[in-house]
């Protein structure tokens, strides 16, 4: 693994303020279970269907319809749990959570409050080369989703769309360890990454696949370390939840607001009310929801139509034996076994698709040389040509290996290898065979290339005394008779008999 410094939390330094003021952040990460069916029927996960055509009778909360638990995202919690260092709880039981809402349509969610699935873990956050964060996780438990209603179809009338209601959740619950912003955006990252690896959830934020909920309050200097100290949470001020948070960007911008906003209410002698709210990114303000229930307002109890989950060591041991690489270590075996980079090791691992292609290009290769490929060509190309994902890349491992095959081989200069990128980028086809079919081949006959040089010189007296005088001009010489072979000359060559014909 990679030794890794772990920094002391810095909070964010509200500008603006009379007093110093520390911001504390707690995350409460919905992440849909990567499963084709849902928690308690066999109704279709599909997104994008159409309203109401994923819905079974238990679903919709028809009457006499109980629960059947699907053991698959049983298994994918259990993955995820091990997947963050979390204990695994062999026992565990599913509660009522009682309120109304129309796209409820039982008036209760099936979830885990008083015995979850999944105990203490941790996610360790990168914020610097070198440099970490480690931030606990409280619990995860398995619950099941609520449906979406719709109010902009009409004007007089709202509509429901349950194809949701039922679909398994992990809700990821972190204890109040972040400290500003950015972490947070780093956290759920971090967070988006390993579900990703593990498989367990696919991270899409923008189907709400995956969604926080933040825990925004501020205290004064001090106050944090006395509540790590006592764990009580009296010293952390009062926080207020903001709903439904699905992008990064949006998650750093309410919490600078929140924590702007409660500091402005304390600093005139008012009180943070302890609620629920919702950011409007338009206005790029929070706004209040409800006021934040306590557990007894949902009036919990264990679900009657479940009884206790009881999973055995054994299978806990199976799945644990099954887990993939995961980031951290990833980056850490780039690091030691390519040469790379810390910054370039986390660049590939960033995404587990972009770290499968880089190990095919690599494998047998030059790693950095891979890398920087991979990172600079490929990717760059991809950017500009519509921020495509990797898995989209016209250019297969295969493809690239082998143009990194023909500059090994001398076959082909790094100039040629960019030209011959892009037609393999824009058509397609065998790099080796381009090469052939369209006389690409770098020119190594040290005959010709020396009379190109020769003749350049030749032509050239006044710049020649130039050169002579001033060695850094030879350059000049090497640029001229790659233009005029091309760029079909090894540059090495050109450059060894330039400086031998000149004298340097």
């Amino acid at each position: 693994m990679l030794d890794l410094a772990f920094d002391t939390p810095t909070p964010k330094v509200i500008a603006g303020a009379k007093h110093d003021w520390e911001l504390v952040i707690g995350m409460e990460v919905h992440a849909q279970v990567a499963s084709k069916a849902k928690l308690f029927s066999g109704a279709s996960t599909q997104f994008g269907a159409e309203p109401n055509s994923n819905v079974a009778f238990v679903d919709a909360g028809m009457p006499g319809m109980l629960p059947v638990i699907n053991e698959g995202c049983v298994a994918l919690a259990v993955k995820t749990g091990l997947g963050l260092k979390a204990q695994i709880n062999l026992m565990s039981a599913f509660d009522r959570k009682n309120y109304f809402y129309p796209d409820l349509p039982q008036g209760y969610q099936i979830s885990q409050l008083y015995h979850p699935i999944v105990g203490e873990g941790e996610v360790i956050v990168d914020m610097a080369p070198g440099i970490a964060r480690r931030v606990r996780i409280e619990r995860i438990h398995l619950e099941q989703d609520a449906g979406k209603s719709i109010h902009d179809m009409d004007p007089a009338m709202s509509f429901v769309d349950l194809n949701r209601t039922g679909v398994a959740l992990m809700e990821i619950v972190s204890r109040p360890d972040i400290r500003g912003p950015e972490e947070a955006a780093a956290y759920v990252t971090k967070l988006r990454q390993i579900l990703r690896y593990l498989g367990t959830c696919d991270g899409n934020m923008q189907n709400g696949n995956l969604r926080a909920d933040v825990n925004v309050s501020v205290c004064h200097p001090g106050d944090y370390e006395r509540y790590q100290e006592t764990q009580d949470f009296g010293h952390l001020g009062t926080r207020c939840e903001i709903k439904n948070m699905n992008s990064l960007r949006f998650i750093q911008q309410a919490i600078d607001y929140e924590a702007r906003r409660q500091i402005a209410i304390l600093e005139d002698g008012g009180s943070v009310v302890q609620e629920t709210r919702l950011y409007d990114p338009d206005k790029n303000e929070t706004r209040s929801m409800r006021s934040k229930e306590e557990a007894h307002d949902y009036r919990y109890f264990p679900c009657p139509d479940l009884l206790p989950l009881e999973i055995e060591q054994a299978w806990v041991d199976d799945i644990a034996a099954s887990l993939p690489e995961l980031p951290d270590a990833k980056k850490a075996r780039f690091v030691r076994d390519f040469g790379l980079s810390e910054y370039d090791a986390s660049v590939l691992t960033a995404e587990v698709e972009a770290a499968a292609y880089f190990e095919i290009v690599a494998d047998g290769r030059d790693g950095k040389q891979a890398a920087n490929w991979v990172i600079n060509d490929l990717f760059g190309r991809l950017k500009k040509d519509g921020d495509r994902h990797i898995t989209e890349s016209p250019v297969s491992p295969a493809q690239l290996g082998g143009i990194l095959d023909l500059i090994a081989a001398g076959d082909i200069s790094g100039k040629i290898a960019k030209d011959l990128f892009e037609i393999v980028y824009t058509e397609g086809g065998d790099p080796a065979r381009i090469v052939a079919d369209r006389g690409m081949k770098q020119v190594t006959d040290t005959g010709a290339i020396e009379a190109a040089v020769d003749k350049v010189i030749a032509e050239n007296p006044a710049q020649v005394e130039k050169a002579q005088a001033n060695p850094k001009l030879a350059g000049w010489f090497v640029g001229q008779v790659m233009k005029a072979t091309g760029g079909k000359a090894n540059p090495k060559a050109v450059n060894d008999l330039v400086a031998a014909k000149l004298g340097l």
